[in-house]
């Protein structure tokens, strides 16, 4: 790489350091001196370039790109991002839930798939995954589950146990934990999974006419997945492999996308609709609320700083835009507060200022100093004011829409609808989703699980818990677990012992 000329190293004030390699010391042979100031920047900001991981989400990484509207969908949000023909910058990162920041990356678990679109209204943010159902309908659990999913308080290690007992105590779980052990757990690549919003949003047109959202992310390279033997095999060859493909890729030139296309349910079908809408546990049945495509997603540059580009990216779905509101799943409702919350734990109070965080519109706020306030502010610094400074009553577009301010769809989005079980769309995917082959391979994979440290009653309860989905997948996956626990362990003699290894015996 060609440098410019007078291209040397600066203190991180920009004048120029004295040396790369060597201290200030009191003659040749002496102690360093406290006044190498270079020498103590050096030392102290690299004891402060770790910040703390994501709780969930912690492994992963992304690139920056572009969303193209393809078709028409004015009709039902007047949202400036989906507007005809209109082209947004935007982020994505990916990532696994349970694993730390070093954990591989063919772990087998969902996949975050969040996206940030700097539009011209403001930060439009979506935190999805690659399934489009979650573990739990209600935020209580959230906590319970991502501990249940780590590691043990007394020996640090992840447990198979540990999770069975969470997702057998919690019926509601049936639906993803049946998407998790089957082919779409482990991924081939990032490029080669889909990403869905999962929770309910609100679209509103510019008339104030309102439906009920979907996303669905397509990867236009199609689905391709790792059998549990493979992502096993490449554990040990490179643990990095979903990051280290997509940056390869992308810097070859080879550009991955995803066809964005949307259900939409009119907003008064939710009230009578035969099973909560808003439940994060299940999805709309496409022969209800079919697919319409909306435009197309594409991946085009890699980061230059991995630090300050993606692990300082903060999604949050608080952020949104005119035409896009929020709708009562529970789940949804509570990371509206808790994602803003974790970043400003993780990043500060002012991590809105964070260059990749930043809106690409005019920012006219009343937020105020703090720790790492960049942006100045000016007077008036309060609302109201006779002074000049902005006012909320000077939007003259549509605010972001709220829902049922009498409490209609609250009230009938949490009482019995004829079809509200936990098992029904688990069962339905086992029987009429998967075929042979994908049946056979979940099988497998939930026996290889459960042989890894579950012990009863909880293994008791895992069987119940799969046959209460299908009662033949249930049966094969205890005469699995049956058959495998009576089988003698290689690493095991007749009494139980460590088996010797051949070495040991020559030795």
């Amino acid at each position: 790489m060609t440098q410019p000329d007078n291209y040397y190293t600066t203190t991180d004030s920009g004048a120029p350091a004295g040396s790369d390699e060597h201290s200030l010391t009191v003659g040749p042979a002496g102690p360093i001196v406290l006044h190498d100031h270079y020498l103590i920047e050096q030392m102290a900001q690299f004891n402060r370039e770790r910040i703390p991981e994501r709780q969930p989400h912690a492994k992963g990484s992304g690139a920056f790109g572009t969303f193209e509207v393809t078709q028409d969908v004015s009709a039902y949000t007047c949202a400036s991002v989906f507007r005809s023909g209109v082209k947004t910058d935007m982020m994505a990162r990916f990532s696994t839930v349970a694993g730390e920041r070093g954990s591989p990356d063919t772990w087998r678990d969902p996949r975050g798939f969040a996206l940030k679109f700097y539009t011209d209204e403001g930060i439009y943010d979506m935190v999805g995954n690659n399934t489009p159902v979650f573990f739990m309908k209600d935020p209580m659990k959230f906590q319970h589950f991502i501990r249940s999913q780590k590691r043990r308080a007394d020996n640090n290690l992840r447990d198979h146990d540990m999770q069975w007992d969470f997702w057998t105590l919690s019926p509601e779980s049936a639906h993803q934990v049946t998407w998790l052990m089957g082919d779409r757990g482990i991924p081939k690549t990032w490029r080669h999974m889909n990403g869905y919003s999962s929770h309910t949003y609100l679209w509103v047109n510019a008339s104030g006419v309102k439906h009920w959202v979907k996303y669905h992310f397509i990867t236009d390279q199609g689905v391709e997945f790792f059998t549990q033997d493979e992502a096993d095999q490449m554990v040990s060859a490179d643990t990095d492999f979903h990051t280290r493909d997509l940056f390869e890729t992308i810097a070859a030139g080879d550009h991955p996308s995803w066809t964005l296309k949307v259900q939409l349910m009119p907003y008064d079908d939710a009230v009578a609709y035969r099973f909560n809408p808003f439940d994060l546990t299940k999805v709309w049945p496409h022969g209800d609320y079919p697919l319409h495509e909306v435009g197309r997603m594409t991946l085009h540059t890699n980061p230059t700083d991995n630090h300050a580009q993606i692990e300082q990216a903060a999604f949050e779905p608080n952020n949104v835009v005119p035409g896009i509101g929020f709708s009562p799943d529970r789940m949804l409702l509570a990371r509206v507060f808790s994602y803003a919350d974790a970043h400003r734990a993780r990043l500060g109070g002012n991590y809105k200022q964070i260059p990749v965080n930043a809106p690409r519109c005019p920012v006219h706020s009343y937020s105020k100093d703090g720790a790492m306030r960049i942006t100045p502010v000016t007077d008036p610094v309060y609302a109201p004011n006779s002074k000049g400074g902005p006012s909320a009553s000077g939007f003259t577009g549509q605010p972001e829409p709220q829902w049922a301010a009498d409490g209609q769809i609250v009230r009938s989005a949490y009482v019995d609808h004829p079809e509200d079980d936990d098992w029904g769309q688990a069962g339905t995917m086992v029987r009429d989703v998967l075929d042979d082959a994908a049946r056979d391979r979940l099988v497998d994979n939930v026996v290889g699980h459960l042989l890894n440290g579950v012990s009863e009653p909880v293994l008791g309860r895992a069987f119940e818990y799969w046959r209460r989905i299908d009662e033949g997948v249930g049966a094969r996956i205890e005469q699995g677990v049956r058959a495998k626990a009576d089988e003698p362990d290689p690493k095991k003699d007749a009494q139980g012992n460590p088996a010797r290894s051949s070495m040991q015996e020559k030795a």
